[in-house]
């Protein structure tokens, strides 16, 4: 199946009862939010569960073309549950906790991103991280797995595995190197240091810091923006590129452009885009089925 194609398999098939996040949807965007807030939002197999059930169905939503994820009260999430974490020690092994079926966002698209959290890059739509507070571990690298980034003044990050004899959890030693350069990479990996929401906004991590009472209506307006100017068809095949791209050469690149450029400017989202710059007005985008 071709990049653009329908994936059947982004849609989850199963309803689920939500009991560790809440999903909403407001003015084209969806909203996941992590809820254990008494726990700091900290990740279990049932919000892995959930959360991609989640991400599925707002993947499958032709009204929803943006998604943000972010944590309730005062934490984005702390990593794994510390309970959990116990129950790992005393079984001797690591365990997920997700069960089957789970859903598959993103997957099918390329082998190299079936897998979890990776899985965001198969996505069609733009994933923004509204981080409300403290990310560490898995919590981390689901944050780092977003498209976009933004945070509160003071929040702290930690990539936490160190300080655990874990691994680098779930990517975070493939992605941070390809977000920041090696050497500042290595830095934050090796040590498994603290780090704040400036400090991230220094080293390029992040987008930007907004103040905690109007977090969530920045990006929400942000997102809100985003998906006004820009077409859908281009959200789509742009954030394509930009993930396929890390995994082919540059020839490969500029030839699959071309075919794009050849396909997009025959539809009519085209055709809204080049009128609404003349007119200057507002474009009013119809979308189209994926290629």
């Amino acid at each position: 199946m071709g990049m653009m194609g329908r994936y059947p398999e982004q849609q989850s098939r199963f309803s689920m009862e939500l009991k560790v996040i809440q999903m909403t949807r407001q003015a084209g965007v969806g909203r996941i939010t992590l809820n254990r807030p008494h726990r700091h939002n900290a990740w279990t197999g049932r919000m892995h569960t959930e959360y991609r059930w989640a991400l599925a169905e707002l993947e499958a939503d032709p009204l929803v073309r943006a998604v943000i994820v972010t944590g309730a009260q005062r934490s984005f999430c702390v990593g794994g549950d510390a309970e959990a974490l116990k129950g790992h020690s005393d079984k001797g092994g690591y365990d997920p906790g997700t069960p089957d079926p789970l859903a598959r966002p993103g997957y099918g698209v390329m082998p190299e991103f079936d897998a979890p959290f990776a899985y965001h890059f198969g996505l069609t739509k733009p994933v923004i991280a509204a981080l409300n507070g403290a990310a560490a571990g898995v919590g981390l690298a689901l944050a780092m797995f977003a498209d976009l980034r933004f945070a509160v003044p003071g929040a702290v990050f930690t990539t936490a595995h160190g300080k655990l004899n874990f691994p680098a959890e779930y990517g975070l030693s493939w992605l941070l190197p390809r977000m920041i350069g090696l050497t500042r990479a290595n830095e934050l990996l090796l040590s498994s240091r603290r780090f704040s929401s400036e400090e991230a906004l220094s080293l390029g991590l992040i987008n930007g810091v907004f103040e905690a009472d109007v977090l969530i209506d920045s990006v929400q307006a942000y997102a809100e923006q985003l998906i006004a100017q820009n077409a859908p068809d281009a959200l789509r095949v742009t954030k394509h590129q930009i993930y396929r791209d890390l995994h082919r050469d540059v020839a490969t690149s500029v030839h699959y452009s071309e075919q794009q450029l050849a396909r997009m400017s025959r539809t009519p989202d085209f055709k809204e885009g080049v009128a609404a710059f003349m007119e200057k007005r507002p474009p009013q985008w119809q979308g189209m089925d994926h290629e």
